[in-house]
């Protein structure tokens, strides 16, 4: 028998006959999105995030609008005990957001559990147990009523230490983790002995959570389960259906906006969709789905840019260009009749009508993207040209970003001449649109170790001396917050790229930097004697170039930028 033999497998169960209405529904309003980046994603990293990597990751989830949070697994891990400690000594959980944390059906997690939220306003105790027949059978070792008894004593538990805690606000939810393999009427028998338990009402709402923990049916199946255990669950008015989908077969977004159909109200996932295995669900997508349907998200997602290096950062997980809506080469059209017809779409749209145009199903301009970059590309083989000719006489290696941002310039350039340009032609173009020495320009620095990099920094603007402090995780980041702390603006490194030169170029170090300031995208380069002083000039040059950038030049740049 092959190794690769589909005889191995079998179908996933379908649910029993029922009346399926889903398929005629559409969705007019947003669900109550739940991030799960600081628990579910950060179980799923090599390493796992640091209390201030969550911190940070926190507060970008609060900015995003999210108001339900899953901040971790008190009972299980020292750094998410500190955390909710943190969260709820610093005083750091708005009062329209909720914390959610997991727990095990054990007495002794659950009693250490509900002491970490001593001093919360409100709170979800997530509670689970694995119901599936594998996991009976061969985890556990169970029949049904074994699997049923951890559950109704761990609900006990969580009900009992609640008691003792009166002041605080609580929200009870329950999971039969492995949902979607297990049986649908045993998770209606499961489930029905918890509530039994926590007798929830329409005042007070527990929330029933059904994951696909393993997805192994398509989108169109979970929600035939969603929706026929909405139909036969009691007290359903009193009780609030979530989802927890994973991709393991590409279908976690769609699983969930299909749940959402079939009655789920309650959606936990990701921001863009780290997760156990293949990823979890979506938040970013699924949220831009619903925008792109003329539903409002009640999310803020205008600045997608943020979002992704806070990810990135925090995680350590690059986001793939093709990425859906928010990819760096999402708005990029490569084939001329694609260019042809998002111009002639473009000529016609009026701005106080619904979007058409061709190739964009949003537009791009509402994620701080730009749309008129997709019909000012070149093709592939000039940019990798121009890189070329750079590589070979001067050493420089150009970052992808910047081979899109420089390639209109060099293609302008080249119309004027009406000739083909040399690499000193192409090096000289560079610099002249990315490179701006004035007004400020570096007098000197001093770097500080510590647990935060540190960073003094002298600056010439005019006839005045600027001296700077500030402290990150680098040169870059510390340079950025002096000038943040100095100048009031927002300047946030998308990517940069740094490396020494060959020993034909005057200058030892040249470095990029992608730059995202008071929501205006650039790049700029520098040379300097190290690898340091390049980027820090870099970094001054994106800051100058600021106030240069109007007119077609600025959108030039911009446009390049939003491939």
């Amino acid at each position: 028998m092959s190794a690769f033999d589909h005889r191995k497998y079998r179908p996933a169960p379908r649910v029993p006959a029922f009346n399926r209405q889903w398929p005629d529904r559409d969705l007019d309003h947003a669900p109550i999105w739940v991030s799960e980046d600081l628990r579910d994603g950060n179980q799923a990293l090599l390493e796992p995030m640091t209390v201030e990597q969550k911190q940070r990751f926190w507060q970008q989830i609060v900015k995003v609008g999210i108001k339900e949070v899953m901040v971790g697994f008190p009972s299980a891990s020292q750094p998410d005990y500190d955390f909710v400690r943190w969260l709820i000594e610093e005083d750091q959980i708005p009062e329209d957001v909720t914390i959610a944390v997991l727990v095990q059906c054990r007495e002794h997690l659950i009693e250490k559990t509900f002491a970490s939220l001593v001093g919360a306003k409100r709170a979800i105790v997530h509670l689970y147990n694995s119901t599936s027949t594998i996991q009976r059978e061969r985890v556990f070792e169970m029949d049904r009523a074994g699997i049923v008894d951890i559950a109704v004593q761990g609900a006990t538990w969580v009900k009992t230490y609640a008691d003792q805690y009166p002041e605080i606000e609580w929200c009870f939810e329950y999971t039969p983790e492995s949902f979607s393999s297990t049986e649908i009427d045993f998770s209606l028998e499961i489930c029905e002995a918890v509530m039994d338990v926590w007798q929830p009402t329409p005042e007070n709402k527990c929330i029933l959570n059904l994951p696909t923990t393993v997805e192994v049916a398509g989108p169109h199946h979970h929600a035939d389960q969603i929706e026929y255990f909405c139909q036969h669950i009691s007290r359903r008015d009193s009780v609030i259906i979530s989802v927890h989908t994973h991709n393991d077969r590409g279908g976690a977004v769609a699983s969930a906006e299909l749940a959402l159909l079939a009655g789920a109200e309650r959606v936990e996932g990701t921001l863009l969709g780290n997760g156990e295995r293949t990823g979890n669900m979506d938040i970013v997508t699924l949220a831009m789905n619903l925008y792109s349907q003329g539903i409002d998200p009640q999310l803020d997602l205008s600045n997608p840019d943020e979002i992704i290096q806070v990810v990135n950062e925090c995680t350590g997980i690059a986001m793939h260009p093709r990425h859906p809506w928010v990819g760096e080469m999402v708005y990029t059209a490569f084939s001329g009749s694609h260019q042809d017809a998002i111009r002639k779409s473009l000529k016609h749209q009026q701005p106080d009508e619904p979007w058409q145009v061709a190739y964009l199903p949003i537009d791009p301009h509402d994620i701080g993207r730009d749309y008129q970059a997709v019909i000012r590309v070149n093709s592939q083989s000039g940019k990798g040209g121009m890189a070329f000719l750079l590589e070979r006489d001067y050493g420089i290696n150009l970052p992808r970003w910047m081979m899109l941002a420089l390639a209109p310039f060099v293609q302008q350039e080249s119309e004027r001449r009406a000739s083909e340009l040399s690499s000193e032609m192409i090096r000289q173009v560079m610099f002249d649109n990315f490179t701006q020495e004035a007004p400020l320009s570096l007098v000197d620095y001093q770097l500080s170790k510590g647990q935060q990099e540190g960073i003094e920094v002298t600056l010439q603007q005019g006839d005045e001396t600027l001296r700077l402090s500030g402290k990150g995780n680098g040169a870059m980041s510390a340079f950025t917050d002096a000038w943040q702390r100095h100048s009031g603006s927002s300047v946030g490194i998308i990517d940069y790229s740094e490396h020494s030169l060959g020993a034909s170029s005057e200058a030892n170090a040249i470095a990029f930097v992608q730059l995202n300031i008071d929501g205006q995208r650039l790049c700029a380069v520098a040379e300097d004697s190290d690898t340091v002083s390049a980027s820090l000039k870099a970094l001054l040059s994106g800051i100058n170039l600021t106030a240069k950038q109007t007119g077609q030049e600025t959108q030039s740049q911009a446009s390049a930028l939003a491939l």
